[in-house]
């Protein structure tokens, strides 16, 4: 099935102006119904939310499906894109999907092996892919990811480490990178890292984990991130995604490009 490139233009387009957009990564996990995030949803898209991520460690399908359901009918113009931690996260109801490798760490199964299975289906499907080079960085605890993923992060003292591996990433063809500390990570991905692994490719840089105030998000973007990623910090204090969707909207206006 021929796919359209929405996303990706829309993506694209950061790493071109310099425009910065927000994501919100929501977990069906945690919540059991719309109604539990609805307002805080409908402040963010009237504040000019860009992505809704939607993904977790072990969401079922069909609750995948209702929530996505849901909010694709309160909130027709807000893409919705899947950020699957297995292949069984897949919903056909997305409007896109990060096509993760997780370059960062030497799982085969997360390299190339959950790729290939779905690969088919994601043929078939009118979900726009998005190729994305994943990379895991040490966040100063434990999380999830590391668990799931049975993967090493990359150390947060390496930023030239992380500069060859989203160099690696890129000769191979995939088209987004990803720096993530992991879901609660007590410490976001160093500024120095960022800003190295961006100085070193032509690809949009998305940023998530430890994100929890204003100050480490302003930093972030300060130093390359096109687009973050808040989620277990707006899980904690609901005000967060507005304070940081108001301060991108000044940004942006102050680039003359919004």
């Amino acid at each position: 099935m021929k796919k359209r490139n929405l996303l990706a233009s829309k993506i694209n387009s950061h790493a071109t102006t310099g425009r910065k957009a927000v994501a919100w990564l929501i977990d069906p996990d945690k919540i059991k119904s719309l109604r539990e995030v609805n307002k805080q949803l409908n402040h963010a898209v009237s504040l000019g939310l860009d992505f809704i991520f939607f993904g977790g460690s072990l969401v079922s399908q069909p609750k995948q499906d209702s929530l996505i359901s849901e909010i694709k009918s309160l909130y027709p113009k807000i893409p919705i894109i899947l950020f699957p931690g297995s292949i069984g996260q897949f919903s056909p109801l997305a409007d896109g999907l990060l096509f993760i490798s997780l370059i960062s760490g030497r799982n085969a199964e997360l390299l190339i092996g959950q790729h290939v299975m779905i690969a088919p289906i994601l043929a078939r499907s009118s979900v726009e892919v998005l190729p994305t080079g994943y990379m895991l960085v040490d966040g100063g605890k434990s999380t999830s990811v590391h668990y799931i993923s049975q993967t090493i992060p990359l150390p947060r003292d390496k930023p030239d480490l992380a500069v060859a591996t989203a160099l690696a990433g890129s000769y191979l063809g995939l088209r987004y990178f990803y720096l993530d500390a992991g879901s609660g990570a007590n410490l976001p991905v160093p500024v120095e890292m960022i800003l190295a692994v961006k100085k070193n490719i032509e690809a949009p840089l998305i940023v998530g984990g430890g994100l929890d105030n204003l100050e480490k998000v302003r930093a972030v973007f300060d130093n390359g991130a096109d687009v973050v990623v808040i989620g277990n910090g707006a899980e904690k204090n609901p005000d967060l995604l507005a304070e940081v969707l108001e301060y991108v909207n000044v940004l942006n206006l102050s680039l003359n490009i919004n």
